[in-house]
C-alpha cells in the first residue's frame, strides 16, 4: 500500500518450525487488508481502527474460547499505540491470508507438514496466538502511533520524534491532542522506516494485568455465542447421527409429525434432522422418529484394547532417537512397564452449534470455529457452492478444548439451510456431542529402561501404540493433494507421540510409534498427545527413581543439566508445596513437562477416598512461560489447565459398546465439580525469554503428578488413565 498500514512480515524468531515460517514469509505474495471501517472510524491497515469518539478497535484473528486472546493481542497493540485501555475494544478479523497462522498449523500437527500450501489457514491452535502474532501486533501499534505523532507534530509545527503518547493523547510539552482528533488525518500518512517500536511513551501496558475485554459481557449475559443467534423466519433443528460407517435406514415420520411445532424432517445417508419452531420440539420429534442406522464397525472397549496390543506387537516407526538404545539394551536386564490411556472427551460446555441462512445465492454461517476459513470451505463443499459464496461469522466459543477445530456442524447446517430455504439454527444435544466427539486417542505404551548400578538411566525406550491422529485430523480439516502428499511422505505420526521425547539428558533414547486402527474417530483435545506422553514418561521416571532408591525430584533435576528452566520449575514447586520426598504414606507426587517453549512442574497431594476413588487435595504449579503479556491471563490459563488435567486424570473419558460411546452426559463423565476442586497454588517465574505457549501448558503434568501422589499414599502404582483402578 502506498498509504496506510500493511503487515510488513509474518516471521517468528526461534522455536520449532522456523524454516517453515521463514519460507512462508518469503513466499512472493501481496495481500490487501480487508478490515472494514464503520462510519466515524479511521482505518489503520489490517489490525486497528480509531474512531472520532476515541475508541480503538483491534482486529483479532484468533478465536476467543476463554483463553483471553481478545485481551492479550489487543493489549499488545494498545501497548505500542499508547492507548487508554478503557477505550480499547475488539472484533473478529475478516478472512484474509494476512492473518494466516503457519506456526499454529505447524505446532498443532507437530511438524507433519514440511511445507505448507501457498495460503496457510487462519487457525487458533497449538498455543500459538502470542508467539505468532506479537510481532505483527507490535508493528501495527507502533506504525499507528508514529502516524498519530506525525499528524500532531505537523499541526504544532514541531519535530514528530519529540512528541510522545500518553493514555490516548499525543503530547508535546503542555500541548495535548486526543487520538480521536488526529485519526482521520493520520491514517493517510506515511509510515517511518524503521518503525519506532517501544518508543515515545509506548510500553506501559504489556506485563500488567489489565481487565479482560470479554469478561463484562460474559458476566452480564450480553455476550453472544452461536446458540444465541436469532434471525427472522428462523427455525430450529436437532440432529441424530449413526455410528461411524453406518447408514440411515428407517425413521418414523408419522410419529414425528404428531409433535406440536414440527415443520420438517431432513434425511441424509449419515444423519437425520428434525426441524421445528423450537429446539425442544425438534429434539422431541427426533426421539419420536426413532431413527435406525445399519452397518458400521462393531467397536467396543475390548476391540480398542486389542488393536493397541496388536500394534505394539508389530514393528513400529522410530520417531526420535539419541545414541544407540539397541546396543545399550543388548543382553542387559531391563526395567519395563506398560501404561494405558483411554479415549478422552472434549466435554466443552457449549455443544457444537451453527446458524445458517441461504439468501440471494449466498450462504451465511454463524458458528464457533477455531478455523473459519476451513469451516467456510467445508460448508461450501457440502452446499455445492464456491467458497466466495459463503460468509462465516466467527462467534465466541464456549470452551472448545480443540473441538471447534472440527466443522461437521457447519456442513450439516449448510445442508439444512440449502434444503429448507430459510434460516436454521442447529444445536447438537449433549448426548450427540458425547457419542460423536472426535476423542482424545486411546494409547498404550511399553516403557523400558536400563539402569546403572548407581541408579542412573543408561537407556530409555518408549514404544507407543496410538492411532495416527495427526494424519486423520489433517485429512478432515484440510482435504486435498497437499495433505495427502504430506501424510504419505511422513515417517510415522508425530502428533501421536508428541511430547514423548524426555526433557532429561540420557545417553540413549528411542521413541517408536506403532500405528493402531482402533475404529474410532480421534482428534485434538487440549494438550494433545502430550497428555499421554507426560503420563507415560513422568510415571515411569518415578518408578525408576524409587527402584534406584532415589528421591524423585532430585532424580529428575540430576538429569536436567541442559534445561535449567525446567529444573527451576521443579525446585520452585517442591519448595512451595513443602515437598517431603514423596515418601511412603505422604500422598505427594511430582511431575514436570516442557511444552511449546514453556515449562511447568506440578506437585500434587492426593489420597484414595472411602469409595476407593482418587481424591486430589492440593495442586502446586511453578511455571516459566517466558515474558508475560498479561500475568492474570497466564494464571487463569494455568489454573484452568490444572483443573482440565485433573479431569483427564479422574474421568472425562469413555469406553465403547457396540459402536457407541458409553458416556452420554456430564452425569457419567466423572469430571471435577466445585466441591472437588483442590487447593491450587500457581507461581509464575519471572523471565525475559520470548513468550512461550500457555493455553495447553497446565494440562500434561497433572495426571502423572496425581498418579505419583497416589502411589506414595497407597503403595500401589496405577498405570491406567483415568486413574480409576489399582494394579
Amino acid at each position: 500500500m502506498a498509504n496506510g498500514i500493511n503487515r510488513r512480515r509474518l516471521l517468528v524468531g526461534g522455536g520449532a518450525g522456523v524454516g517453515l515460517l521463514v519460507a512462508w514469509g518469503l513466499w512472493p505474495r501481496s495481500y490487501a487488508p480487508n478490515l472494514v471501517a464503520n462510519p466515524g472510524e479511521a482505518l489503520f491497515g489490517a489490525w486497528l481502527k480509531i474512531g472520532t469518539d476515541g475508541h480503538v478497535t483491534v482486529a483479532v484473528p484468533q478465536a476467543e474460547h476463554g483463553q483471553g486472546v481478545y485481551t492479550a493481542l489487543a493489549q499488545i497493540v494498545a501497548d505500542e499505540l499508547g492507548a487508554d485501555w478503557r477505550t480499547v475494544g475488539v472484533e473478529p478479523a475478516p478472512l484474509n491470508p494476512l492473518y494466516a497462522n503457519p506456526l499454529g498449523v505447524n505446532d498443532l500437527f507437530e511438524g507433519l507438514f514440511s511445507a505448507l500450501p501457498a495460503d496457510a489457514p487462519i487457525l487458533t491452535g497449538g498455543s500459538s496466538s502470542i508467539r505468532m502474532f506479537e510481532t505483527a501486533c507490535r508493528e501495527a501499534g507502533a506504525a499507528a502511533r508514529a502516524l498519530l505523532c506525525r499528524a500532531a507534530a505537523e499541526r504544532w509545527d514541531v519535530d514528530w520524534t519529540q512528541t510522545r503518547v500518553e493514555a490516548g493523547f499525543v503530547v508535546h510539552g503542555a500541548k495535548r491532542l486526543r487520538f480521536a482528533e488526529l485519526a482521520e488525518v493520520a491514517a493517510g500518512g506515511t509510515i517511518p522506516d524503521p518503525l519506532p517500536l517501544g518508543m515515545h511513551g509506548a510500553g506501559k501496558l504489556v506485563g500488567t494485568s489489565v481487565p479482560r475485554i470479554d469478561a463484562p459481557s460474559k458476566v452480564d449475559g450480553s455476550a453472544n455465542f452461536a446458540g444465541d443467534v436469532r434471525l427472522a423466519d428462523m427455525v430450529h433443528a436437532a440432529i441424530r447421527q449413526g455410528p461411524a460407517g453406518s447408514r440411515l435406514t428407517r425413521v418414523d415420520r408419522a410419529a414425528a409429525d404428531r409433535i406440536r411445532g414440527v415443520l420438517s424432517v431432513v434425511e441424509n445417508p449419515r444423519w437425520v434432522a428434525a426441524v421445528a419452531t423450537t429446539w425442544w420440539a425438534a429434539q422431541q420429534a427426533l426421539d419420536a422418529l426413532a431413527p435406525r442406522f445399519e452397518g458400521g464397525r462393531a467397536v467396543d472397549s475390548a476391540s480398542i484394547d486389542t488393536a493397541l496390543t496388536t500394534a505394539l506387537g508389530q514393528p513400529g516407526t522410530r520417531m526420535a532417537k539419541v545414541g544407540d538404545v539397541d546396543g545399550v539394551f543388548e543382553g542387559a536386564r531391563l526395567v519395563t512397564a506398560e501404561y494405558r490411556v483411554g479415549l478422552g472427551l472434549h466435554a466443552g460446555l457449549e455443544t457444537p452449534s451453527a446458524t445458517a441462512a441461504f439468501r440471494d445465492g449466498r450462504l451465511e454461517l454463524w458458528l464457533a470455529t477455531q478455523a473459519p476459513g476451513l469451516a467456510r470451505a467445508a460448508a461450501a463443499r457440502a452446499a455445492g457452492l464456491s467458497d466466495s459464496a459463503v460468509t462465516v461469522h466467527p462467534m465466541l466459543v464456549g470452551g472448545s478444548f480443540g473441538a471447534a477445530l472440527e466443522h461437521h456442524v457447519a456442513e450439516q447446517a449448510a445442508v439444512l439451510a440449502m434444503t429448507l430455504k430459510r434460516p436454521v439454527a442447529l444445536v447438537w444435544s449433549r448426548g450427540e456431542d458425547s457419542l460423536h466427539d472426535r476423542y482424545r486417542p486411546a494409547a498404550r505404551a511399553r516403557m523400558a529402561a536400563r539402569l546403572a548400578p548407581n541408579g542412573a538411566i543408561l537407556g530409555w525406550s518408549a514404544k507407543i501404540a496410538a492411532p495416527s491422529t495427526g494424519a486423520e485430523l489433517a485429512r478432515r480439516l484440510m482435504p486435498g493433494l497437499a495433505t495427502e502428499a504430506a501424510v504419505r511422505v511422513a515417517r510415522g505420526d508425530r502428533h501421536a507421540v508428541a511430547g514423548a521425547m524426555p526433557a532429561y539428558r540420557m545417553p540413549a533414547v528411542a521413541i517408536d510409534h506403532h500405528a493402531a486402527d482402533i475404529g474410532v474417530a480421534t482428534g485434538h483435545v487440549r494438550g494433545g498427545a502430550h497428555v499421554s506422553s507426560a503420563f507415560f514418561t513422568e510415571c515411569f521416571l518415578d518408578e525408576l527413581a524409587k527402584l534406584g532408591h532415589s528421591e524423585p525430584m532430585s532424580f529428575r533435576i540430576g538429569m536436567l543439566g541442559g534445561n535449567p528452566r525446567l529444573a527451576r520449575c521443579l525446585s520452585t514447586a517442591a519448595s512451595l508445596g513443602g515437598w517431603d520426598g514423596g515418601v511412603p504414606g505422604s500422598g505427594q507426587g511430582i511431575a514436570c513437562h516442557a511444552f511449546r517453549g514453556s515449562y511447568i512442574a506440578v506437585l500434587a497431594e492426593a489420597h484414595m477416598g472411602d469409595d476407593r476413588r482418587p481424591v486430589v487435595d492440593r495442586l502446586v504449579a511453578a511455571v516459566d512461560c517466558g515474558a508475560q503479556i498479561n500475568p492474570d491471563l497466564v494464571r487463569q490459563q494455568i489454573e484452568g489447565g490444572l483443573i482440565f488435567g485433573m479431569a483427564n486424570a479422574l474421568g472425562a473419558a469413555t469406553g465403547f459398546t457396540r459402536g457407541l460411546a458409553d458416556v452420554r452426559g456430564f452425569d457419567t463423565m466423572r469430571i471435577p465439580r466445585l466441591a472437588d476442586t483442590p487447593d491450587i497454588t500457581v507461581e509464575l517465574i519471572r523471565s525475559d525469554e520470548a513468550p512461550g505457549g500457555v493455553g495447553e501448558l497446565g494440562v500434561p503434568a497433572v495426571a502423572p503428578a496425581i498418579a505419583n501422589a497416589l502411589q506414595s499414599a497407597t503403595g500401589y502404582r496405577i498405570r491406567d488413565l483415568p486413574l480409576n483402578t489399582m494394579a
